[in-house]
């Protein structure tokens, strides 16, 4: 009889152990993804044609590195553009999370501020409207990976 009374103790405790839903951890946020670790460029798109191939490779190489405290740092890697790409920015998220303002365009002929079109674990995707002569003002979007 204590067999049966020991089984049933144990079999009780691991389903209920077991059926336990952890929704105590809050999903991830903006800020998590951003901050979670460097980002490396991957593909670039004008008008919804993809035009990676015409990106010069010293910002191919660069990587971005988005800091919790709202600092950002990019990392030149080997090859190095002319002019140098800035080595620091400060950065926040506005408009609900929809947008991001660095304080410093990141590409010849933008601005600061980038429509967020995908933020996840593995993907940062942005947009503005550029102006990068002798070319209309045209939007591109850019893909950066972990």
């Amino acid at each position: 009889m204590n067999k049966l009374i020991l089984f049933a103790v144990f079999s009780f405790t691991t389903l209920f152990f077991a059926s336990c839903d952890k929704t105590d951890e809050a999903p991830p946020t903006n800020s998590d993804y951003i901050t979670k670790s460097s980002w490396k460029f991957s593909t670039a798109k004008a008008g919804g044609t993809d035009v990676t191939a015409n990106v010069p490779a010293c910002f191919k190489d660069n990587t971005m590195l988005f800091a919790i405290n709202g600092t950002g740092t990019i990392n030149e890697s080997t090859i190095v553009c002319n002019p140098a790409s800035p080595s620091s920015f400060t950065w926040v998220f506005q408009n609900n999370g929809t947008e991001i303002n660095m304080s410093t365009p990141i590409v010849s002929g933008g601005s600061g501020v980038f429509t967020i079109v995908l933020l996840n674990d593995v993907n940062l995707v942005v947009s503005q409207t550029m102006t990068i002569a002798p070319y209309p003002p045209t939007t591109v979007e850019l893909t950066f990976i972990h």
